[in-house]
């Protein structure tokens, strides 16, 4: 006999929910502060000038400006231009 029962669909049907990673705002995207740039898992992206890396890893941006990526040290950096008033 088998231990578990047969004709049964019980073993499938579960999943986990979306997490929403991902980059959120683009190059030459306008942000606010505190306006999340990219959700992610480990630092894929590392934060530049005027950003900071939340406790999940996600990046935040720390001033009013527009996205700017680039690379720094074999790295993949985002960094905010801030905007003159």
């Amino acid at each position: 006999m088998g231990r578990t029962r047969g004709g049964s669909g019980a073993k499938n049907g579960r999943d986990s929910n979306p997490k929403h990673l991902g980059v959120k705002k683009y190059a030459g995207e306008t942000v606010t502060a505190g306006s999340i740039i990219v959700k992610q898992r480990g630092t894929h992206f590392h934060p530049g000038d005027n950003v900071q890396k939340a406790g999940d890893d996600s990046l935040f941006a720390t001033v009013d400006g527009k996205v700017v990526y680039g690379e720094r040290k074999n790295r993949r950096v985002i960094s905010v231009t801030p905007v003159q008033a």
